[in-house]
């Protein structure tokens, strides 16, 4: 009977790790996620309630399946760039989910309260998403606000909440699903789980209409409501398709300009106000102490002179050399060949007809790949940097969220690839200015896979919260216009070289998201960071010894 528990139990933790997968973008239907974890806390139950019977971290071990099953089934892509790295990426960010399901049952059996635990969980988990967007190995793809980026009309909502309220949306869901399966006298369960109190279903079965309907109805309305105001921007995203493995780094400027301005040239004319590259499109490995003598910038320049009111935006690996006595940053390197320290940067270069360049630089940095772990436990890490052809380990980054100076045009941001996940990073750009975004990527590294499907759903997110409208350029994933409720308006089809030329509209409201951010993770890891603290110091039950008949298998009815 035994070895039947474990196995029921493993099947319950893989059954929840399926069926978020199942919901999760761009294929999923996200109204799985409301049941999800369902069969997670039926997991739990059972080894809460039998807790005699199982050894410390019981949950850990057998949540951990379900957790790593969700994780590779909807990012096993990473695979496409690293075999070690995409492992460890995977089994890591499991091992962590499977942490949080271990403290929310550590925290229940210390409080001795059912609702207690359920406070705990959801306090937990959105305190974990919250750490996942705000430190060195952040990797908030599968937070569980995201599953709805394919949806967006679920959640138009999201410019009161960001993300992390529809991770709200889906714990309660999950917690209210459970409660009223509990409640339903369906033989399979009743012969499972030992009996005890549980809540009525004649509250509980409003209570999910209710926590689930109204911002489904609320949603629908605002989507059908809402209206842009009319400020037209005229821009043009290319694509030019340069390959990551065979062509980004070896092809030389000049013809990777070449490639570009050749889509570019039949879209552009005088009342073009933006054009937008992808991410690290240029090559040329130039120095910012004397960006203006390097060829790609001169012949940048040269095209901004045919056209004095456009504004470019380009992907670039840029350097910049430390003076002496200046303070280095956590990131500086040193020269091989002498004494000098120098750091390397993933930047969006802002040209036009302004004096000098404008910089931004990638703050966000891809763990593994951009950024190495800077804390002990992790160095290990270090060694499996996945290598994508441009500079590899640390890179610089930047303090604040630029505003771009703009000729004849709004106030406009970049974010750069992988910074389009975190919903409140991406805010701070528009609560500095920014009335157009844009988003400039190179997802060619994963293939075609779900990998650049997802990332491209993200950004429908982030027009929401911030109803902002997006232009955004990919090398090689898809390159498109996003409007204010998060439509794809324009889009182009995936690996073909092609300049596409829209109309998107500023705006220079601020949401309530915009302005107070992830206001409900801060108040999450308030109140749940004291629960746990208090969860260590209350007196816990004192294990019972097992007796012989139990050891071996026998009055073991319940499990």
């Amino acid at each position: 009977m035994r070895k039947r528990s474990k196995i029921i139990l493993i099947s319950l933790s893989l059954l929840s790790g399926v069926i978020l997968a199942l919901g999760w973008p761009e294929k999923g239907f996200p109204g799985l996620l409301f049941i999800g974890l369902v069969p997670l806390l039926f997991m739990e139950d059972a080894i809460s309630q039998n807790h005699e019977r199982f050894v410390s971290f019981s949950v850990l071990f057998y949540s951990w399946p379900g957790f790593l099953a969700w994780n590779a089934l909807t990012t096993w892509w990473i695979y496409n760039s690293t075999g070690i790295g995409s492992l460890l990426a995977i089994i890591l960010n499991s091992l962590f989910m499977a942490i949080i399901f271990e403290a929310f049952h550590f925290s229940k059996k210390k409080f001795k309260s059912t609702y207690y635990g359920y406070i705990c969980l959801v306090l937990y988990w959105i305190s974990f998403e919250f750490l996942h967007l705000n430190w060195d190995l952040n990797w908030p793809w599968l937070n569980l606000g995201n599953g709805f980026a394919h949806y967006y009309t679920w959640v138009q909502w999201y410019e009161y909440t960001g993300a992390l309220g529809g991770t709200l949306w889906i714990l309660i869901s999950n917690i209210l699903v459970f409660e009223l399966v509990k409640a339903l006298p369906v033989r399979a369960f009743s012969s499972f789980l030992p009996k005890r109190e549980t809540l009525s279903p004649k509250w509980l079965i409003p209570a999910l209409i209710v926590w689930i309907g109204f911002p489904l109805i609320f949603s629908i309305i605002r989507y059908n409501s809402y209206k842009e105001k009319k400020d037209p921007v005229s821009v043009v995203v290319v694509q030019p398709n340069l390959d990551p493995y065979t062509e980004q780094y070896s092809v030389p400027p000049n013809q990777v300009i070449s490639r570009i301005m050749n889509l570019a040239a039949p879209e552009l004319d005088s009342n073009v106000q933006f054009l937008v590259t992808p991410e690290s499109a240029i090559q040329e490995d130039m120095w910012e102490n004397d960006l203006q003598s390097f060829l790609s910038v001169q012949l940048l320049k040269d095209i901004a002179g045919k056209y004095p009111d456009l504004n470019m935006i380009l992907g670039g690996s840029t350097f910049r050399m430390f003076k002496p006595g200046e303070k280095l940053t956590h990131s500086a390197r040193k020269f091989r060949n002498g004494d000098g320290y120098y750091d390397a940067y993933n930047a969006a270069i802002m040209i036009n007809s302004l004096p000098g360049l404008q910089l931004y630089h990638k703050s966000k940095l891809t763990p593994g790949v951009e950024s190495m772990p800077s804390f002990g436990i992790f160095k290990f890490i270090e060694k499996y940097a996945i290598n994508l052809g441009g500079t590899v380990g640390s890179l610089g980054t930047d303090d604040i969220r630029r505003v771009y100076k703009t000729v004849k045009a709004p106030p406009a941001s970049a974010v750069i690839c992988y910074e389009s996940t975190f919903g409140e990073f991406f805010s701070r750009f528009v609560r500095n200015g920014a009335q157009v975004m844009f988003i400039i990527t190179n997802d060619g590294w994963w293939g075609n896979t779900p990998g650049y499907r997802q990332h491209f759903s993200f950004a429908s997110l982030r027009a929401i919260e911030n109803r902002r409208s997006i232009a955004r350029s990919a090398n090689t994933g898809i390159s498109a216009f996003i409007n204010q409720r998060g439509d794809p308006i324009q889009k182009t089809p995936y690996w073909v070289p092609v300049a596409l030329k829209g109309t998107i509209n500023a705006n220079s409201g601020l949401t309530f998201y915009t302005r107070h951010g992830d206001y409900i993770a801060r108040a999450a890891v308030l109140t749940g960071l004291p629960l746990l603290l208090i969860s260590f110091f209350l007196p816990g039950e004192k294990r019972k010894k097992l007796k012989t008949s139990f050891r071996n298998g026998k009055n073991n009815k319940h499990i």
